[in-house]
């Protein structure tokens, strides 16, 4: 009993100082790592071998860790070490894509295909913050889009708060359709052995119907408050032309983004885990670079994935002393047994936990939840595995503070002069939120129920 309690006093207080906000996040995090490992595993448990499950180390050396021969990768517990090498390897390729201009070039030469009218940059640039948050980290997408959007609203002499909240959204929505799109589904999609067709298959197909519906919403709410009518200017007077510096980073940025989609789609066929892509990848990206080389890897957000490791040991704290099955029993009772409730509760728990706290550390604790219930009730773990998916990744737009990239959105917007208030944020896309999960949770009983 004494291990429980310290298990759960350290989640509990992990967990408020992440929502304090007042310590880094990764301090946190590997500070509670470090007291779970002392107090959990030595002085709760006294059992050394559930400190090293829980480091997980001997898993990387093991041949199903980087080849999988094209059948599902080991499930493990502990320190998803997975998803941090590939998190790491696409920090580092998307670092070379920015040196390059990639996305500054993209995000100009869409504004101009949409001949620099706001209300068709604002649709154009939900639908770009959706594809590429498919592919790439939405922080790392909203960081590139907000400045773009800014830099043509002072040219074009429209509100760019609306386009700017309207692409947060989207890239939380394009995040949830990938197994790389977004953090949870990396964690989800790694701990469950499922592939980048998975989730396409399935939270893709949610994520495009609800895309469609958020842009029609958003377009009748919002294009209004776009321009002033008196405000518009001359088009044939706009110099806003996309040019590329260096022709040869530009094509080998481009070469390799094609190359690790290429990967990450035919993964499940050749059987390379997400970890032996994430390595290539920052090898060819690296190399490539030359001397730009220790740029690049001094660029990568080590805190973020310092801040995963911590995260997965105090999670393994919670899954070592037994109190995530102790939480699926819960679940399994309040629901009793009946799985469109189970499927409900996941879905809109999920959402409401990610729209006030992070929900990368929601999602790896519900995993191993959902694992137990998916033994103990029969309910099917893949089904169970889109719904949280899709709750943590879009539940976290509803807030100010639900995601990384809705921050970095609205700190963008407030260092330029376009300050976004909690009120302003909360009035425009909480009802957007309900109505894609509402969406989304139909589509779930339909298909799968």
């Amino acid at each position: 009993m004494l291990a429980e309690i310290l298990a759960i006093a350290i989640f509990v207080a992990m967990f408020a100082m992440i929502v304090w906000d007042k310590i880094p996040k990764h301090r946190v995090t590997l500070g509670c790592g470090v007291l779970t490992s002392i107090f959990v595993f030595g002085i709760g448990m006294h059992d050394k071998q559930a400190f090293i499950n829980t480091l997980a180390v001997k898993g990387i050396f093991k041949p199903s860790f980087w080849y999988a021969a094209g059948e599902h990768a080991e499930q493990t517990s502990g320190i998803n070490w997975a998803t941090i090498i590939f998190l790491w390897g696409m920090m580092i390729m998307v670092e070379g894509m920015a040196e390059a201009g990639f996305f500054d070039w993209l995000c100009l030469k869409i504004a101009k295909l949409a001949h620099y009218e706001p209300t068709r940059i604002f649709v154009s640039f939900m639908v770009l913050a959706s594809i590429l948050a498919m592919f790439i980290d939405s922080i790392t997408v909203i960081l590139f889009l907000a400045a773009v959007t800014i830099r043509l609203a002072r040219t074009l002499r429209f509100n760019p708060i609306p386009v700017i909240m309207a692409e947060i959204f989207c890239a939380n929505l394009g995040g949830s359709a990938t197994m790389c799109g977004d953090p949870p589904n990396i964690i989800i999609g790694t701990s469950l052995g499922y592939s980048f067709a998975d989730f396409v298959e399935n939270t893709g197909v949610i994520g495009a119907v609800s895309l469609v519906i958020i842009i029609v919403y958003f377009y009748f709410t919002m294009r209004k408050r776009l321009q002033d009518p008196a405000d518009k200017v001359d088009i044939s007077t706009i110099n806003v032309e996309p040019t590329i510096e260096n022709k040869r980073d530009f094509f080998v940025s481009t070469v390799i983004f094609a190359l690790a989609v290429t990967m990450l789609i035919t993964h499940a066929m050749t059987g390379l885990t997400v970890a032996f892509i994430g390595v290539f990848i920052a090898a060819i990206t690296l190399i490539t670079a030359g001397h730009k080389a220790p740029i690049l890897l001094k660029r990568v957000d080590y805190h973020t994935l310092l801040f995963f490791i911590g995260l997965f040991v105090v999670v393994g704290g919670l899954e070592e002393t037994g109190v995530l099955v102790v939480i699926a029993s819960f679940i399994a009772k309040v629901s009793g047994g009946n799985q469109h409730i189970m499927i409900a509760i996941i879905l809109w728990v999920s959402a409401f936990s990610s729209a006030f706290i992070d929900n990368i550390p929601f999602s790896a604790t519900m995993i191993p939840v959902i694992n137990a219930l998916a033994e103990t009730t029969g309910v099917d773990l893949s089904t169970m595995a889109w719904t949280l998916a899709i709750g943590t990744d879009i539940g976290g737009s509803m807030t100010p503070i639900g995601a990384s990239a809705n921050v970095v959105g609205i700190s963008t917007a407030g260092k330029e002069g376009y300050p976004i208030s909690w009120a302003t944020y909360c009035r425009e896309l909480v009802p957007g939120t309900i109505i894609v999960l509402v969406v989304s949770m139909i589509n779930i009983y339909i298909r799968y129920l």
